[in-house]
């Protein structure tokens, strides 16, 4: 019977020699091979310390025979193995330890479900043949994955964390894994990186939903997955790292996302700029960012639908999409709410091959600035109806490419305090600013769209302050026809700015163009209102148009005077007060009561009384419209 401290009878050299290391806490790297049942006794049953030594296990370079059996088992001393072979995958589930370290061994798989580490657990540099299953596992510090590559058997997950509680952070920097990474409903107190990390063939999700971690999420530095990247519902309470990540994504199966990090919440920012590739459909939606959303020189990349969608999404910094960032498929950021800007210069939007629309942001409600500007590139239409932008939206060196049969950009109920629309060129397809709000609106009449909607439009100041002559052609260009409230905003502008000349030429030209659109009646009587007052904004000319009249027919009633009419007495003949008591309707200066042509001119007396009312009903029209007007 041996002692309590020694070997157990039937041990052989290399067992006892690893019970010695044991006992003294030294590395075992003399043996070549031990049994598991051998290391489990020697756990279970361990041997006092020898004296001002701490016991523990740490064997290197040994293969272990059989199976490894822990399973429920409390072990008070650190396990650290390097560089061993396992022939059978430990069992450790449910198990109390101390501290576990597998460096550089060789695993045919681990089961650690439910077990209890009280300090660190490591699986560093190991290769697995088959499943790491970490589920429910409980690490009192640091767990750590870095370096191991993972081959699960086909159809098995690489790695199974679900449920894994670690009080502080999880590294899995350079992991390898030929399979699914489930890390669903999982805790981590501190940082969760997987900065290098690949994650490949085509069951290669990494599936983190509902995960909570209290630090940041780092998946960049040549971090790359073959499947969908799951956060749905994750809590980050700092950053999201996507630095330099490629994210293949699960192909195009409909509800299926390269990314899914949708109804999440994110403490600080979501960095995903500098070499970041996405090759499927990258979701935001519902999602809660305290920081900014940086998309610098990212490339998204989803021709059969939406590659990025963000509805709903609360970003309290700026949406960075500057710097070569592209994206083929559609760009959705309906309803987000962004507290900073949104900028895309140097950006190229491409709308998807069986859709037309490049970026699609109605509702969206921006705290600063929105530049689509400085070299940006939309193939497709933009589309920012009902938006509310709180600084300036610009244009400036913008390219819209659209066919002339399409809509470029639609703003539709957009309200902004500046709207700067000066486009690299001339857009080909419809620009629709109906209804829209600004207080500052700036265009450049060598880009003016060749279809413009403006029914409805509200501006404060325009520029540049062009002549009304020059600025009559950006109002006519309307493929739905004439709308008077364009020519009336303009016209409004002008009298504002003091330019009232300006006011009433734009006003004139309403009525002219409003003439096209009336029965042939309404259309003489335009064309006579046109003539004589100019719609009443010319009234001079009505004036002026008596006198030659008064002129006129003075001197022909002076040589044919009319004869007098019944007994008398009446008064004297006067050529010029006969003729305004023609003209004048509704004024009796005795004239036209006491004398009555004949012959021809009985034609002229009728020719200028018709005129007179023509005139006199010209003028009080014209008088109404100033006086509503003032």
């Amino acid at each position: 019977m041996a002692r309590g401290d020694d070997p157990p009878a039937g041990w052989d050299v290399e067992e006892r020699h690893m019970w010695e290391a044991y006992r003294r806490g030294d590395w075992c790297e003399a043996v070549s091979e031990v049994r598991g049942e051998a290391i489990r006794r020697l756990l279970l049953s361990a041997p006092p310390p020898r004296p001002g030594r701490l016991a523990r296990l740490r064997l290197r370079g040994v293969r272990i025979r059989g199976p490894l059996d822990l399973a429920e088992a409390a072990v008070a001393s650190a396990v650290r193995l390097h560089g061993c072979h396992f022939d059978a995958a430990p069992r450790l589930e449910g198990g109390q330890f101390e501290a576990l370290e597998l460096d550089e061994c060789h695993l045919p798989g681990l089961h650690t479900h439910s077990a209890r580490i009280t300090q660190e657990f490591k699986v560093t540099r190991c290769t697995v043949n088959g499943t790491l299953d970490l589920r429910s596992l409980s690490v009192g510090t640091h767990l750590s994955l870095d370096g191991t590559t993972v081959r699960p058997a086909p159809g098995e997950a690489g790695v199974a964390a679900q449920s894994v509680a670690v009080d502080e952070s999880l590294w899995a920097t350079g992991l390898d894994c030929a399979g699914a990474f489930h890390l669903n409903n999982a805790r981590v107190q501190d940082a969760l990186v997987l900065r290098g990390a690949a994650i490949s063939t085509p069951e290669g999700h990494l599936q983190m939903p509902e995960i909570t971690v209290g630090g940041g999420l780092y998946l960049g530095h040549g971090f790359s997955c073959a499947g969908t990247v799951n956060l749905c519902g994750a809590s980050i309470g700092a950053s999201v790292e996507l630095l330099d990540a490629t994210l293949a994504g699960p192909g195009t199966d409909a509800g299926q996302y390269a990314l899914h990090l949708g109804s999440a919440q994110v403490g600080g920012d979501i960095q995903a700029e500098r070499g970041l590739v996405v090759q499927g459909p990258v979701t935001l939606d519902d999602t809660s960012i305290r920081g900014s959303v940086v998309l610098r020189g990212a490339r998204l990349d989803f021709p059969a639908g939406t590659a990025l969608t963000a509805g709903r999404t609360r970003i309290g910094g700026d949406l960075d999409c500057r710097d070569g960032m592209t994206a083929h498929g559609t760009v959705d950021l309906c309803d987000a709410r962004i507290g900073g800007s949104v900028r895309f210069q140097s950006a190229e939007l491409t709308a998807p091959d069986s859709g037309r629309v490049a970026l699609k942001a109605n509702g969206i409600d921006v705290g600063g600035v929105v530049h689509l500007s400085e070299g940006f590139t939309a193939h497709g239409r933009i589309s920012l109806s009902s938006a509310t932008i709180r600084s300036s939206l610009s244009f400036t060196g913008a390219l819209l490419d659209t066919p002339a049969t399409e809509r470029a950009l639609s703003c539709r109920g957009t309200t902004a305090a500046v709207l700067t629309l000066r486009p690299r060129t001339a857009p080909l397809g419809t620009v629709d600013l109906s209804r829209t709000k600004v207080e500052l609106l700036q265009d450049d009449p060598t880009t003016w769209p060749a279809a413009l909607m403006m029914e409805g439009i509200v501006y404060d100041t325009i520029r540049p302050a062009l002549p009304a002559a020059e600025r009559l052609p950006w109002l006519g260009r309307d493929p739905d026809g004439f709308t008077p409230q364009p020519y009336e905003q303009l016209a409004t502008v002008y009298q504002q700015h003091g330019r009232d000349a300006d006011a009433r030429t734009v006003l004139v030209a309403k009525q002219r163009t409003m003439r096209s659109t009336l029965g042939p009646p309404a259309r003489v009587w335009s064309f006579l209102q046109d003539a004589t007052v100019g719609y009443g904004y010319r009234p001079l000319r009505a004036v002026w148009l008596l006198i030659c009249l008064l002129a006129i027919g003075s001197a022909l009633f002076h040589a044919w005077p009319p004869s007098p009419v019944g007994d008398g007495p009446y008064p004297r003949f006067q050529p010029v007060i006969y003729t305004l008591d023609l003209l004048l309707p509704l004024v009796d200066l005795g004239q036209e009561r006491a004398y009555e042509p004949s012959g021809g001119m009985q034609w002229v007396a009728i020719l200028l009384i018709g005129t007179g009312w023509l005139l006199a009903t010209t003028v009080a029209a014209g008088a109404g419209r100033v006086l509503r007007r003032t």
